[in-house]
């Protein structure tokens, strides 16, 4: 690789950091190209990018954008490295746990991930990867615990309309008792 071609895949990196606020680090040595094959096709379903870069090209693309939160992830770049970047925090870390359960072992390894300014680091944190909470899930939780006491008020609501209807007739027909003095 020249030194054009190198400084061609550092703007590609930038572009792609810059881009997605959500990245994964995972190590994908010893996969067979089928294995490999497999998890990015699963990645194009899911709208997840996978790219393989050197390490030095992903160092040299995090020190350009000069920003702290990428500090972190300097640390994990060795071994054969593999970039997974998504719009959702959660997908990589769903199709990492899918493959591994098709595919017996604990390849590929998650060496860091980076979601929005938070950096989880090890192959341990994939669990709790995989159980954060998307944007529209979290959406979808708000508006349901917001219909729920508006959903109780309405349902009041017509049980009094209905009660009231039926308890209307019946004082039409009793004649008021008048007062006692």
């Amino acid at each position: 690789m020249n030194t054009a071609q190198k400084q061609e895949a550092i703007e590609l990196l930038k572009s792609k950091f810059s881009q997605y606020s959500n990245f994964y680090v995972t190590n994908t040595e010893s996969l067979t190209v089928a294995q490999i094959n497999s998890i990015r096709r699963a990645c194009f379903e899911k709208q997840v990018e996978m790219t393989v870069a050197k390490n030095t090209l992903i160092k040299k693309a995090l020190e350009s954008l000069n920003d702290e939160k990428y500090t972190g992830v300097y640390e994990a770049l060795h071994g054969v490295t593999a970039l997974m970047f998504s719009d959702s925090p959660k997908e990589p870390a769903v199709i990492l746990s899918a493959f591994r359960k098709d595919n017996p072992g604990d390849k590929p390894v998650l060496k860091a991930a980076l979601i929005g300014e938070e950096l989880f680091v090890g192959d341990q944190s994939l669990a709790q990867l995989k159980n954060i909470k998307t944007k529209n899930e979290l959406i979808g939780e708000v508006i349901s615990l917001l219909q729920s006491p508006i959903s109780r008020v309405v349902s009041a609501l017509q049980n009094k309309a209905e009660n009231g209807k039926d308890a209307a007739p019946a004082e039409d027909a009793a004649p008021e008792a008048p007062a006692a003095e």
